[in-house]
């Protein structure tokens, strides 16, 4: 078989260098089934993907004859919470903010996790956006409650590392 393949001159023809093997599993790969959506006979992968597989959990969170925000509602939720965050991190409650951030992000991994249908929260498969979510929403807390002036959680590990390594 040749590493090049040519599209027919007349459809269902075969091409020039094409052998009847390939002419086999393009009519195969072509021929619609019962309900008129083409069907592999082959276990080659296609030439062209058409469409992706939608993320496990990625179906709407509500039945589809409700109103769009109602189907997406998990997203929604984290997006507005984050939303709040950033705009109280603009109204110099930085802390407060930015908490408010990382809360949202581990509630969207709680919620990836719980949540059968999260609609468009899932964006790849359950585990790694559970720990993508989650970890991420961890290290903005944590990372708040370590914020000067004042930080409401302390490492004093963190404070001896910064002495052996800046000169002062």
């Amino acid at each position: 078989m040749s590493a090049e393949r040519k599209a027919p001159d007349a459809p269902g023809a075969p091409a020039a260098e094409e052998s009847p093997e390939d002419v086999t599993v393009r009519d195969a790969v072509s021929a619609p089934d019962a309900e008129g959506a083409p069907r592999r006979a082959t276990r080659r992968f296609p030439l062209f993907t058409r469409d992706t597989a939608r993320p496990e959990g990625g179906g709407r969170a509500a039945p589809g004859d409700a109103p769009a925000p109602a189907r997406q509602w998990p997203i929604l939720a984290v997006l507005l919470t984050v939303g709040l965050g950033l705009l109280l991190t603009a109204l110099d409650v930085f802390r407060v903010g930015l908490l408010l951030i990382g809360v949202a992000l581990v509630a969207g991994a709680v919620l990836r996790w719980t949540v059968p249908d999260v609609g468009m929260l899932a964006v790849r498969s359950r585990f790694t956006d559970i720990v993508t979510y989650g970890g991420l929403g961890l290290v903005i807390v944590l990372l708040a409650l370590m914020m000067q002036p004042d930080p409401l959680l302390r490492f004093p590990w963190l404070q001896d590392m910064l002495h052996f390594t800046v000169d002062s």
